[in-house]
């Protein structure tokens, strides 16, 4: 049923398109007959060119794993409390491009920063294209602005690493033995009343052998929390293998897509100017507050035009580098 949805859905992509061309031939025909139809132009090309975008980026998402709904991790870098700032900043324009989307967001886990910020979050995006579309953001985010935490009013860069792995479904044979499974369980933190308090609800999952730990504390109810994450787990094994196997494969192939942990992939320049810059596909954006609003399709589209052609855009909205 979810194969038919995609292909119907694929298929209505495609006769809008078509019926979008034949309206522009028409308005063309009427324009050579020395009609004024400038304006009818600009808006339907407008139209045209986000539809056509759209049907690109559905065609670019041809990964095994790409169409799968995605589990985000996201740490602060050193910094304090600028980065954890920053770091919350990055959750909550996620949850946003989510909210845009139409995707389920639940944080499952969120451990709050001193004073500001955050130390660490996870979250289940769960929607049709989730982790083809939310492989863009994999790595180091920087962001440079005048500090809203230092009385001098400096200038501060800080620092953000963001994970995305695919949800596995359970018909994925990933073997988990219960004996190289340690899970601690404890009291969850932050506001929740005397429940929190006196129950340890919160759950903390180690994979003895890989070292990978995962922890879930949003629901009240223990065996919610060790089923979330398990789920959690059985994803970043997934994800660990699938490592393995990558890194075998070509050498050219891992250089041209520079996306592993610790490399900085985008900036965002809030202060002398405002312009967020994407290094790796060189596309710069001018209207910041929308980008950290959610809007990251323009984003998104480019890296999967880079990852599968290897074209960059170039495409500066305001003629300012990043420095």
């Amino acid at each position: 049923m979810q194969d038919r949805k995609r292909l119907e859905e694929n298929i209505a992509r495609a006769e809008e398109v078509a019926r979008l061309t034949s309206d522009l031939d028409t308005l063309f025909e009427l324009a050579r007959e020395g009609e004024n139809v400038t304006a009818d132009l600009e808006r339907e090309l407008k139209s045209y060119s986000a539809r056509l975008e759209t049907l690109e980026t559905g065609m670019l998402l041809s990964g095994p794993n790409d169409q799968k709904s995605a589990i985000m991790a996201i740490h602060p870098g050193a910094g304090g409390t600028e980065s954890q700032d920053w770091a919350e900043m990055l959750l909550r324009m996620y949850l946003r491009w989510a909210e845009r989307h139409s995707m389920q967001a639940i944080v499952t886990d969120r451990l709050e920063g001193e004073g500001a910020g955050i130390k660490s979050a996870t979250l289940e995006i769960n929607g049709e294209n989730a982790y083809g579309l939310l492989q863009s953001e994999i790595g180091v985010h920087r962001l440079v602005r005048i500090s809203p935490f230092d009385a001098n009013a400096r200038r501060h860069t800080s620092f953000a690493s963001v994970f995305v792995y695919p949800q596995i479904e359970d018909d994925i044979n990933i073997d988990i033995k219960p004996e190289d499974l340690r899970v601690d369980v404890f009291r969850a933190s932050g506001a929740g009343g005397q429940h929190v308090n006196r129950t340890e609800s919160a759950v903390r999952m180690t994979h003895i052998p890989t070292g990978l730990v995962v922890q879930c504390q949003n629901e009240r109810s223990q065996h919610k929390n060790r089923a979330s994450a398990m789920k959690q787990m059985r994803a970043r094994l997934y994800e660990f293998e699938m490592d393995k196997k990558r890194a075998e494969q070509s050498k050219v192939e891992d250089a041209k897509l520079d996306i592993n942990f610790g490399s900085q992939i985008r900036s965002y320049v809030l202060a002398p100017y405002r312009l967020i810059k994407d290094h790796r596909t060189k596309l710069s954006i001018g209207d910041v507050d929308r980008v950290l609003d959610g809007d990251l399709d323009r984003l998104m589209h480019a890296f999967l035009v880079y990852k599968h052609t290897g074209k960059v855009s170039g495409d500066a909205s305001d003629g300012k580098e990043d420095e």
